[in-house]
This record gives structure tokens, sequence and C-alpha cells, in this order.
């Protein structure tokens, strides 16, 4: 069994102060969450910067590259037609495709992405432990499995911070 210890806060500052509270007694944190984002949390947490301007960008470029080089093939080898005099590989004419489908490619994979990666996809159960936090209550999250201290350790250490009522939830995963 482990148990996952959490606390609510009802403002943010206080949210930034609590963590590093808790890093400073060296405790992990498992998880922080927010109704909306908060600014600099993720540099308090030390969390690495997301790859997925990376990906955008790779599925762009093949999003861009497959739709230039399709109107190449289809203006000069499948369907060669003189239109108003111009010649047939005429790439400024190709432009307003080729940046649609760039940008097309690169939305689709940064939702499909974040949604396999948040695991927030068809099918994904919610992991709630508190329907408040959803409204207006930020939480941290403590796990037995991650610290090297007791139950009754991380709880006294949560409460010292301030949050608002501290509990523990026994889980068999």
């Amino acid at each position: 069994m482990r148990s996952i210890i959490y606390g609510h806060f009802t403002d943010e500052l206080d949210l930034l102060n609590a963590v590093k509270e808790l890093q400073n007694k060296g405790i992990k944190i498992d998880d922080v969450r927010t109704p909306f984002p908060v600014h600099g949390l993720d540099s308090v947490l030390k969390l690495p910067r997301s790859r997925l301007p990376i990906a955008a960008f790779i599925a762009g470029a093949i999003g861009g590259s497959l739709g230039l080089l399709f109107q190449i093939w289809v203006f000069t080898r499948g369907w060669p037609l003189v239109i108003g005099g111009k010649p047939f590989l005429s790439l400024p004419s190709f432009i307003p495709v080729t940046f649609e489908l760039t940008v097309l490619f690169a939305a689709f994979a940064m939702v499909i992405l974040f949604l396999v990666r948040s695991n927030l996809g068809p099918g994904s159960l919610p992991d709630i432990l508190d329907e408040e936090v959803t409204n207006d209550h930020f939480q941290i999250i403590l796990t037995d499995r991650n610290n090297s201290a007791s139950e009754a350790e991380l709880e006294e250490a949560l409460a010292s911070t301030g949050a608002l009522g501290v509990k523990n939830i026994k889980t068999d995963n």
C-alpha cells in the first residue's frame, strides 16, 4: 500500500512558498495541481523544458514538405496545365498551400502529442483526488514512495507550510 498525502492552498503565492519550503526540507514533491497556470511554478519545481515545440517543428516541416512536393508533382508530372502562360513549376503560387499544410500538421501533432503525454485521451480515467482542485484550489501531492520521511512527518511538513485540509489516502497502486 502506498500513501498519497495532499494539501490545499487558496493562493498561488502561498503555493509557491510552500513548494520552496518543502524542497528546502528535502521533501520530494510528487505533483502540483492548479486550476490555471501558475507563473514560475515550473522553474521552482525544476521541471525540464517541454519538447513539444520540437515535435511541432518536425511535424510542420513534414507537412510543408509533403504539400510542396505534392504540388510540384501534380503541376509538373501528374497533370501539367498551362494556366495563363505561367510555367509548370511556379513556386510562388505554391506558398499558400505549403504554409497551410505546415500549420495544419504542426497543430494536429501538438494536440495529439499533448493528449497522449498528459494521459487525457479517449478512454483515460481522471485522477482527481479532490473536486475543489478543479475549481479554485491549488494542491501539493506527496507520496511516501518518493520520500524517506514517514507519513506523519510528511503530513506535518505539509501542514507547517500553511496547507488547508491536509489529507492522507491509502491506495494499492
